[in-house]
């Protein structure tokens, strides 16, 4: 298959990759949290939240097996109410967030994933300047760009990941259940695609190995006139 035909291929998959990881980040369906039922025949709170959103839901429990367990599922109807994180305003603290250091790791979490984006635009620019005639150099910055945001994706879903099980584990929330949502398995994917296809860039962008032995003698012959 020719070079050309391959890199092709590998920026289709990268475009799904950013797709995927620009999804995670603007959705807020990384993490749902359930409080504990404390009585039937009310409604509990359950929520789901991203890198820049906590949406909150009234769920009405009606059966008695929900007694102790974790509110919802999230898929049940409720009034649902959204508000945005106001990560860099400081003293504002959302009611989600009330150990400060669960606050920290989910400012960090979005500052991380903003790289990522940003590493995909660059990312972008160079393989777009490498389709040019003569600027197949540029594959090698574009790999290492596109790995980078990949790198960078998996590093925010780590701490986002912490962050969740911090505020599981605290006493100071009513959180006792927890489990992640597909903004989460999103953003998995595109580091995935990401960073392998960042990796195949790099190998493209390498020299041809000769075919056989015969062609490294021939350039060697070369050299010696």
């Amino acid at each position: 298959m020719h070079k050309r035909t391959k890199v092709k291929i590998t920026f289709f998959v990268i475009l799904v990759g950013m797709a995927s990881m620009f999804t995670a980040v603007v959705t807020d369906h990384w993490a749902v949290l359930s409080p504990r039922v404390e009585q039937v025949n009310a409604t509990c709170e359950a929520a789901h939240f991203g890198l820049w959103r906590l949406c909150k839901k009234a769920i009405y429990i009606s059966e008695a097996d929900y007694n102790g367990k974790g509110c919802g599922p999230i898929s049940l109807p409720g009034a649902e109410n959204c508000t945005y994180f106001k990560h860099f305003t400081p003293g504002d603290e959302s009611e989600i967030f009330e150990v400060k250091t669960q606050k920290e790791y989910n400012i960090s979490a979005a500052a991380i994933a903003i790289f990522s984006l940003a590493f995909m635009i660059l990312g972008t620019l160079c393989l777009l300047c490498s389709f040019k005639k003569g600027n197949d150099y540029i594959l090698k910055p574009a790999g290492m760009f596109f790995a980078f945001a990949g790198l960078c994706a998996i590093i925010s879903v780590e701490v986002m990941r912490q962050s969740v099980k911090r505020m599981i584990e605290s006493e100071d929330t009513i959180w006792i259940d927890y489990s992640y949502a597909w903004s989460f398995a999103c953003a998995c994917a595109g580091f995935c695609l990401l960073f392998l296809s960042g990796l195949g860039l790099l190998l493209l962008s390498m020299p041809r190995m000769p075919q056989n032995p015969w062609e490294s003698c021939m350039d060697a012959e070369h050299e010696v006139e």
